[in-house]
C-alpha cells in the first residue's frame, strides 16, 4: 500500500468529522465568550492527542475553557491544584503497605483520566513537574517498578500565571517541550465582558451535559492522522525549524542574537500533527502552507528560548517567530 492509499479519507468519514467538530465548536461558543483562538487550540489538541499549556493573568477563563471542552465528552476528568508541597505521588499514585496481608498495594493517582487539568503548574516543584514527563511523552507511569498504561485518549491541560514569581518554579525546557502548544490568553473586549455577565446571570456555565463520547474523539484522532501532507509541506516545516536553530542565516545577526536556543524535533512533529488538524477543521483532506502558519506562535513560543537582552529591548518571541517564518519561502 503506497502513501496516497494510506491517506485516503472517505466522504462519509469527512462528513462525520465535520459534524463532530462543529458540535464541539458550538458547545464551546455557548459557554465561552470570545477566546476563539483558545477554542481552536483546545480542539487541535483533542484531535492530535497532545497537551496544551495555557498562560494568562488570573480570571480569564483558563480553567473554565478547559473544563468546558472536557464536559462536552463523556470521558474521565481529573483536576489537580498545584502547590509547592504537592508530591509526585499525589499525581501518579504510590504503593501503600497493607498490614492485613503484609504486602504493598498500588494506589493509582488522579493522572489516570482522559483529561488532566494541572492548575497553576508552575507552583509545583521541579520534582513534581518531572513526574509528569513520562506520562506526557510515553503515555504511561511507573510505580514501584511496574508500568501502567494511561488511557488511549490522554490530554494534559496545564495553566500558569506569568506575573507571579513568589512560590513559583519555572518550567524546564524538557517539560515545556512536552506540550504540543502554548496558548496565551488576552483580556476580553467591553462587549465580551458584558456578554460574560449575561451568561453568568443566566447560569450558563452550570450546564454540563456531554454531547460526544470518547469514541468520537478517537475517531477524530485516527482521521487526523490520515490527512495528506505533501513532502513539500514537510520540507517547509523542516526549514522553519532549521531557521530557529541557525537564525543568523535567515533573519540577520541583530535579531538572531536574541535567540539562545532553537526548537527541537518535537516542534516539527507538532507542526505536522497540528496542521493536519487545522486542515480537517476546515473540511479539507490535505494540508496547505497556511495551516502550518496558523498555529506558528502556539507551537514555537515555548520552544524558542530568548536571551535576557530580548526582554530589555522589548523584543517578543512572537516577533522572532514572524521574522523566521517570513524568511522561509512558501511552497
Amino acid at each position: 500500500m503506497n502513501q496516497e492509499e494510506k491517506q485516503t479519507i472517505e466522504i462519509e468519514e469527512l462528513n462525520r468529522a465535520v459534524d463532530i467538530i462543529n458540535r464541539l465548536r458550538d458547545y464551546y461558543k455557548e459557554r465561552i465568550v470570545g477566546q476563539e483562538r483558545l477554542g481552536v487550540s483546545l480542539l487541535t489538541c483533542l484531535m492530535a492527542n497532545g497537551h496544551i499549556l495555557l498562560e494568562s493573568v488570573p480570571g480569564l477563563a483558563k480553567t473554565t475553557a478547559a473544563k468546558v471542552m472536557t464536559d462536552a465528552l463523556a470521558g474521565t476528568f481529573s483536576r489537580i491544584q498545584c502547590t509547592p508541597d504537592l508530591l509526585p505521588s499525589d499525581i501518579i499514585g504510590t504503593q501503600i503497605f497493607n498490614y492485613s496481608n503484609n504486602t504493598f498495594e498500588t494506589k493509582i493517582g488522579p493522572v489516570f483520566a482522559n483529561f488532566l487539568l494541572l492548575d497553576e503548574i508552575n507552583r509545583s516543584s521541579a520534582k513534581t513537574q518531572s513526574a509528569m514527563l513520562e506520562a506526557m511523552q510515553e503515555k504511561q507511569i511507573t510505580i514501584g517498578g511496574e508500568n501502567f498504561k494511561l488511557p488511549e485518549v490522554f490530554i494534559v491541560i496545564a495553566t500558569q500565571n506569568p506575573i507571579e514569581q513568589e512560590g513559583t518554579y519555572v518550567l524546564a525546557e524538557a517539560q515545556l517541550d512536552r506540550f504540543l502548544m502554548k496558548e496565551k490568553i488576552d483580556y476580553p473586549t467591553v462587549e465580551e465582558e458584558i456578554q460574560i455577565l449575561h451568561r453568568v446571570e443566566e447560569d450558563v456555565f452550570s450546564k454540563a451535559d456531554s454531547i460526544l463520547k470518547v469514541e468520537d474523539i478517537t475517531f477524530l484522532q485516527e482521521l487526523t492522522k490520515k490527512v495528506y501532507i505533501d513532502d513539500s509541506i514537510k520540507k517547509y516545516i523542516a526549514n522553519i525549524i532549521y531557521a530557529t536553530r541557525y537564525p543568523e542565516q535567515f533573519i540577520g545577526k541583530e535579531l538572531a542574537s536574541y535567540i539562545s536556543l532553537g526548537a527541537s524535533t518535537r516542534a516539527s512533529i507538532a507542526f505536522m500533527e497540528c496542521s493536519k488538524a487545522i486542515a480537517l477543521m476546515n473540511g479539507r483532506t490535505h494540508v496547505t502552507p497556511d495551516d502550518v502558519k496558523y498555529l506558528r506562535y502556539n507551537i514555537l513560543r515555548h520552544r524558542i528560548s530568548l536571551h535576557f537582552s530580548a526582554l530589555a529591548d522589548n523584543i517578543s518571541v512572537e516577533q522572532i517567530i514572524d521574522a523566521i517564518v517570513g524568511a522561509i519561502p512558501t511552497p
